[in-house]
């Protein structure tokens, strides 16, 4: 079986099925970093004429503040190095799941998957808490096809859509920081975060490896998360 195969029967198994519980909201507030993220985006990106944000209102912002950067990518976006930075910050540090693909996506098309992904794996191996469970979320979307062919880099040579584009393409060497942090992090977040794309079976992993997923398992199967218990009987292959 391909990295590219395993990375798809790991989603049959532990993507978005029915009848899976809805990943819990974080147990920390992130919203104040997010904003901040938010007012990079704006800066770097010159993405339009966003209003100043509202203290009053800071949601509203936020809504605006996305509905820019879409119609930036719809229309066309050239994207300086410097954007990379500031779209994996946010995409990271994004509360809401579903949306920071909106972060992701034009990252990947302007500096390629191979990019996204190594700064996603960075992050996970070496950033807070925080960052970890928000690379977790944003891992998901570094499997989106390359849609958006108005968004380009501004030097050609950062990769994007010219780029060789292999799915698979660090797969392998998520799955085995992922685990590992699952089994060495007790943060709840980072747990919560990184299960739902861990595959828990011992062929998807080297045999060096086999007694880190039975750990894992153990860990899931005990813990007192309701979420945790639950996933990882969906999730752990019969």
């Amino acid at each position: 079986m391909s990295a590219d195969d395993d990375e798809a029967a790991a989603k049959d198994r532990a993507g978005a099925v029915q009848g899976f519980m809805a990943l819990p909201g974080r147990t920390e507030d992130g919203r104040e970093p997010f904003l901040r993220c938010l007012a990079d985006v704006v800066d770097v990106i010159q993405i339009g004429a966003v209003p100043e944000p509202d203290p009053d209102d800071r949601r509203r912002w936020d809504h605006l503040v996305r509905a820019a950067l879409r119609a930036a990518c719809r229309q066309g976006l050239t994207l300086s190095d410097a954007a990379f930075d500031v779209l994996i910050k946010a995409a990271v540090h994004d509360p809401d799941p579903s949306f920071n693909r909106q972060f992701v996506e034009p990252a990947l098309n302007a500096f390629g998957r191979r990019r996204v992904r190594s700064a996603l794996i960075d992050r996970l191996r070496t950033g807070t808490d925080v960052e970890r469970a928000g690379a977790a979320r944003a891992w998901y979307w570094s499997a989106l096809p390359l849609r958006l062919h108005n968004v380009r880099a501004e030097d050609a040579r950062t990769g994007g859509p010219a780029e060789a584009d292999d799915r698979s393409v660090l797969v392998r060497e998520w799955y085995e920081a992922a685990l590992r942090e699952f089994v060495r992090n007790e943060h709840l977040d980072v747990r919560r975060c990184v299960l739902p794309g861990l595959p828990l079976w011992r062929s998807a992993y080297p045999p060096e490896l086999h007694d880190l997923v039975d750990a894992a398992v153990a860990i899931a199967r005990a813990h007192p998360d309701e979420y945790i218990r639950h996933r990882v009987e969906h999730q752990v292959r019969g």
